[in-house]
């Protein structure tokens, strides 16, 4: 993760929250009195955020003591502490919905994730997440699902060539779209196209792209059509999968499954802090 890139945000976040003053914390407590915040896990599931617990608290105040109790990816049970932080009380107050907003998102991805690579265990095919992620935080979506055992799809538009439906219906064809994208991209960039089609893949094939995938198609249709592609071409498949129908996905042969939902509707993890004032610290 980009550390410099994930510092600026989390400033912005806490910008948004905090605004001119927590006026809550600040009315109530001098600077000088301390305490203590425990996060701890309300659910089980995979944890994901150490570096947004400890590079936020010290955003807000660089003399918060912060204890991490587990690491990304570790596996948690409800009770378990996540993490300690110490020092003031009004900087505790200030950076506690930040934090907890994002690492409950991220843990929830985390975990989704965990789950349907667990469904697909002893197939050859991997987990991988889609651009449907929450503007601005795709950085951190995608590192939450690679914490959960998935991997990443393209990062955005901009680090490799997807041909989808509208793109073709606007060239006319697979092959005049190839042709022409393979004519103004540089060598080391890869060309996805999406099939809904056997008439659709064999074009795809010919025009030997890097990736197909197969968009919408049943199970069974995927083993079928899948003999004519070559190794070399990666397969994928997407598109009204659920975890009750992965592993006949899985089963068919491809490479990668693609689930948006990891990222674009995950339920968030619960954690809750529980704060007590400590002035011995």
């Amino acid at each position: 993760m980009n550390d410099i890139k994930l510092k600026s945000m989390l400033e912005q976040f806490f910008i948004e929250d905090i605004g001119d003053g927590d006026l809550s914390s600040m009315t109530l407590f001098p600077e000088e009195v301390l305490g203590e915040m425990v996060f701890v896990a309300k659910m089980d599931g995979i944890f994901c955020g150490n570096i947004i617990v400890q590079l936020g608290s010290s955003i807000v105040d660089p003399f918060t003591k912060v204890i991490s109790h587990v690491s990304d990816g570790d596996y948690i049970r409800e009770g378990d502490e996540i993490a300690t932080f110490q020092g003031s009380v009004q900087s505790l107050l200030k950076s506690e919905r930040v934090l907890l907003n994002i690492i409950q998102r991220m843990s929830g991805i985390a975990t989704e994730t965990n789950e349907v690579v667990q469904r697909v265990k002893g197939t050859t095919t991997r987990i991988c997440d889609t651009r449907k992620t929450m503007p601005g935080l795709r950085m951190l979506d995608k590192y939450a699902v690679r914490m959960g055992g998935g991997s990443n799809h393209r990062s955005g538009l901009f680090d490799a060539v997807m041909l989808k439906d509208n793109h073709l219906a606007f060239a006319g064809s697979i092959s005049k779209a190839v042709e022409t994208v393979k004519l103004n991209i540089g060598h080391t960039v890869k060309i996805e196209v999406e099939i809904e089609s056997y008439e659709q893949l064999k074009e795809a094939v010919e025009a030997n792209v890097d990736i197909i995938m197969f968009d919408n198609c049943t199970p069974e249709q995927i083993a079928e059509w899948k003999v004519i592609v070559p190794d070399s071409i990666i397969t994928e498949a997407s598109g009204n999968i659920t975890k009750e129908t992965i592993y006949e996905y899985a089963n068919a042969g491809v490479d990668f499954i693609s689930l948006g939902y990891l990222t674009h509707s995950v339920q968030a993890f619960d954690i809750s802090a529980v704060v007590s004032i400590n002035n011995d610290l």
